[in-house]
């Protein structure tokens, strides 16, 4: 008899601890990203990226070390929003031959783009995020 109980109590309690735990996960909504910029290639091997979410926070990354989460000032937040503005995404290129070239990809407004050779209407924003994974990146 003690041997169904072992048996059938992990059975009974495993559906009721998992339909209980089904509307906590479900209350987490996604994060909506307002711009994405990937850096990668080169012979060091680049693979930097920094998502900045519609919350004014970002997420950045490099090819080593942590990922850190930080949210951006106002004053930050402000700037970039005005260089997106006047953003166009346009067409990927083509990779060039040879090596050594970085590949810029860049996601706004649910579209994206790859390119070697940065366009004028996205040098401010490469440049803004840049600055932002200069300051806030830092290996622990």
């Amino acid at each position: 008899m003690t041997i169904w109980r072992i048996v059938l109590l992990p059975a009974l309690l495993l559906p009721a601890l998992s339909t209980s735990m089904a509307p906590a996960q479900a209350e987490v909504a996604p994060k909506r990203v307002l711009v994405e910029l990937r850096k990668q290639g080169g012979f060091a091997g680049l693979n930097d990226r920094v998502v900045v979410y519609g919350s004014g926070c970002v997420r950045l990354s490099r090819r080593t070390g942590p990922t850190i989460d930080k949210c951006l000032t106002a004053k930050e937040e402000r700037k970039l929003r005005g260089y997106l503005r006047h953003l166009k995404i346009g067409r990927s290129q083509r990779p060039p031959q040879g090596a050594d070239f970085i590949k810029y990809t860049l996601a706004y407004d649910k579209r994206r783009a790859s390119v070697y050779d940065v366009p004028s209407t996205w040098r401010p924003v490469v440049r803004e995020l840049d600055k932002i994974m200069e300051k806030y990146w830092a290996p622990d």
